[in-house]
């Protein structure tokens, strides 16, 4: 069934993107991830992320919510607080199958951007009181379902509905859906895949020329873009892992995988079609209460600034985690540049899980 739906989804989004226009990095606030668990070890978590933050990485992991009710919440801030990221969720078991519905909400914003656009009139004349601030801001609301198809199999699907604000100048609104599978293999191996902006996400832009452009001395600037379509292609997220049990009290809970981007990128392999980018991340678990977390993701060649030779980044984090019943607190700490920048961003996460709490 799959063999066949995948081709109908890439034709479709292949023939509507050549009348409109691709952006390679469109809605990329929502690939960033949620949860600081999923962030300290690279991503490596598409094959068992099976809590609130599973819309974020793969909606099949909701089948994990077997029980009662799940809240959880991020909060990250980057480049010294000047970019703010908040993620909230509530998820909730339906049924005894596997049953589970996630409502989340995201963020990222950066507030106080100072407005220059008015400072100079027409005339040419400098007035600084004519400086003011707005906000810009991306919003996304989710909702997730998923269910278990049989004993080895969990399949999901998210329908995401994205809101971009940049102050006064323009909006825009947009829709899309990704959609995800798990497979649990008798050896333990678990696989995972999400394919998302399945159908590519769709965004549709206002745009205010009148605040947005500026004459002065008869001279246009800051125009008005042409496009007002946008579209976010298709990208690919496959994983496996499986845990292996060191000791009586210790546990660790590697993944291995690939990111598959549509598009050529930078990524280390990077073709016409398509750009792949591996990573890996682990989890040492010490009684189910302390996690000790590290991953590496993001693979790129790039250009070194200094000799001009070609080489390979990548982007490296670390966390850690500490549960307490049905209480989990988890950090993580994240390299947020590419090339070396030295620019490292916090993640903080709460997650509360009612079963235990009431000891379901």
């Amino acid at each position: 069934m799959i063999k066949r739906i995948l081709p109908v989804i890439f034709a479709f989004s292949s023939g509507f993107a050549h009348s409109q226009i691709v952006r390679k990095y469109s809605n990329e606030f929502l690939n960033i991830g949620a949860g600081a668990r999923g962030l300290a070890m690279g991503g490596a978590v598409i094959s068992h992320q099976n809590d609130a933050y599973a819309p974020m990485w793969n909606p099949a992991g909701l089948t994990g919510v077997e029980s009662d009710w799940q809240g959880a919440a991020m909060h990250a801030e980057y480049f010294e607080s000047i970019a703010k990221y908040d993620y909230i969720s509530y998820a909730k078991a339906l049924d005894n199958n596997g049953g589970a519905l996630a409502l989340s909400l995201v963020r990222l914003g950066i507030d106080d951007i100072l407005d220059t656009t008015q400072m100079i009139d027409p005339e040419g004349n400098i007035d600084y009181d004519k400086i003011s601030k707005f906000s810009q801001a991306d919003y996304a609301g989710l909702i997730s379902y998923a269910f278990r198809l049989n004993q080895r199999v969990d399949v999901g699907a998210t329908a995401k509905i994205v809101y971009r604000n940049v102050g006064k100048f323009a909006n825009g609104f947009g829709f899309g859906f990704d959609v995800g599978a798990l497979y649990h293999a008798d050896s333990g191996w678990n696989f995972g895949g999400m394919l998302r902006d399945a159908t590519t996400t769709v965004n549709f832009w206002k745009i205010n020329e009148e605040k947005l452009s500026a004459t002065v001395e008869g001279e246009e600037f800051n125009p008005a873009p042409e496009d007002r379509l946008e579209l976010t292609m298709p990208k690919l997220n496959l994983g496996a892992s499986r845990n292996f049990t060191l000791s009586r009290d210790l546990s660790l809970l590697p993944e291995v995988g690939i990111n598959v981007d549509f598009a050529k990128t930078a990524a280390v392999i990077s073709t016409d079609f398509a750009s792949i980018t591996p990573y890996f991340g682990a989890e040492l678990v010490y009684d189910n209460l302390i996690f000790l977390r590290a991953g590496v993701n993001r693979f790129q060649t790039i250009t070194d600034i200094e000799n001009e030779k070609r080489k390979v980044s990548f982007q490296p984090s670390a966390g850690i985690g500490v549960r307490y019943r049905g209480v989990t607190v988890d950090y993580a700490i994240s390299n947020s540049g590419v090339g070396g920048s030295n620019y490292y961003s916090n993640f903080f996460s709460l997650k509360l899980d009612m079963a235990p709490i009431r000891g379901r």
